[in-house]
């Protein structure tokens, strides 16, 4: 009876306060706060301060401010109109043709921003108008980019990562390298939906490219080479052992400083827009994540974690139906709250259960990424649909419907992990055993 008493009082207060339009952050403290004092019958003030402040200093956190920063200094270059060149070369002849530059494009900045909305802003703001002058279908220019800008979240360096690696206390670094082979995957089968509805479609007629000969294709292709050699830095340096994440996002920032120095891009005032905006979004997410900690602290005075757990066990759910269970409930959650604020919030209940259930720590950091791409194209609260309507002024349900097929192969994705393990464990073991 008190579990339940400490489940209603929880989740009361905390729809009241975020319902409120509190920040998120505040709105765990307060919660965490009202759950120590009356529930747990502590005095909750120095507990809120020691949490909050070793929540904020963690070492394993100081890559989270680079990497957004990296991510801001790129998003001011000519990055997207780089790749576009760079790429639409390539793309043209595959089936569905330049409609792969929105797929291939978000994979390349993926990684080396690690933020979705900064992943769709930067390459929808040059693919759209080139697509759209080439008559390609609308509603798949609009739901590839939607959905393939999603990859910014799990592909490294991700900040949804960055993020489930503090609150579980796990290698950063394991779980960045983990996300590289699903990343891929992911992008793969979005593509070959594309390729595919290409072929079926007979309404899908774009203008078709002028001939290119294989020498103008690779001078064209000199224009990816800064943005790959930023990612062979960026994740090499961490695969091969010679740069932890933190070291890694230093040097992503010195990379992508020299990137926009060289482009001509990087100002005064371009320089301290970028350094604002990390201040803004760190600031943001560090928030959030003392929140977490703190009502961590609380839910384990009251119990409630350990409590919940061996109520799974007793009911016996197996490994996929628990998993099925927890796909249901992240779909769900994220339809309201942001994927940080989701991975955050539920850590505390869901870390017991899974590791009670055997499943694997790393692996279940990509599921659970794979699972709050879903919810930035999914409404109300889908990040990413507020962004794409933002750049095509297009209806919200509009964007949603054109984003739906990729909200399947997502889905699809999400069973493709469960029954191949190993697309997200097998890097990191072997990266464990090397070393």
């Amino acid at each position: 009876m008190d579990q339940l008493l400490a489940i209603v009082v929880f989740l009361s207060v905390l729809f009241l306060l975020l319902g409120s339009g509190v920040w998120v952050g505040l709105s765990l403290m307060g919660v965490a706060y009202i759950g120590i004092e009356f529930i747990a019958g502590r005095a909750a003030g120095g507990a809120m301060i020691n949490t909050i402040w070793g929540a904020s200093s963690s070492w394993t956190l100081t890559a989270l401010p680079l990497f957004v920063w990296m991510g801001e200094i790129l998003f001011r270059t000519r990055l997207s109109e780089d790749m576009f060149k760079g790429l639409s070369p390539w793309m043209a002849r595959m089936p569905g043709g330049l409609v792969h530059t929105n797929i291939v494009g978000c994979t390349v900045f993926a990684a080396v921003s690690g933020s979705s909305a900064a992943t769709l802003t930067t390459v929808g703001r040059m693919s759209i108008p080139e697509l759209r002058r080439r008559e390609y279908p609308e509603h798949m220019v609009i739901g590839t980019l939607a959905g393939a800008a999603t990859l910014g979240l799990m592909i490294p360096p991700s900040l949804t990562l960055i993020v489930y690696g503090v609150s579980i206390n796990e290698s950063i670094r394991e779980l960045f390298i983990a996300g590289v082979i699903p990343g891929l995957v992911l992008a793969s089968m979005f593509m070959a939906y594309v390729a595919i509805y290409a072929l079926v479609s007979p309404n899908y007629k774009p203008i078709k490219e002028p001939p290119m000969s294989i020498v103008e294709k690779f001078k064209n292709s000199a224009y990816l080479i800064p943005v790959i050699l930023l990612v062979f830095v960026v994740i090499g340096s961490m695969y091969y052992g010679i740069a932890s994440a933190t070291e890694a996002a230093a040097f992503g920032v010195i990379g992508a400083l020299v990137l926009a120095f060289f482009q001509g891009s990087l100002t005064v005032s371009s320089f301290s827009e970028s350094l604002m905006g990390a201040v803004r979004t760190s600031a943001m997410i560090t928030l959030i994540l003392a929140g977490a900690a703190f009502l961590s602290l609380a839910m384990g005075y009251t119990g409630l974690p350990r409590a919940l757990a061996d109520w799974i066990a007793t009911i016996e759910l197996s490994r996929f139906e628990l998993l099925m269970a927890l796909l249901v409930f992240y779909i769900i959650l994220g339809c309201f709250l942001d994927g940080i604020s989701a991975v955050v919030l539920t850590m505390a209940i869901v870390e017991p259960m899974i590791r009670e259930a055997g499943i694997d720590v790393i692996w279940f950091g990509i599921f659970v990424t794979v699972v709050i791409e879903m919810a930035q194209i999914t409404p109300p609260i889908g990040f990413n649909l507020f962004v794409m309507q933002g750049l095509t002024n297009h209806q919200m349900n509009y964007i949603a419907k054109a984003a739906l097929p990729m909200f399947g192969i997502m889905v699809l994705m999400v069973f493709v992990l469960i029954a191949f393990p190993e697309l997200a464990t097998w890097l990191p073991d072997s990266i464990r055993q090397s070393g």
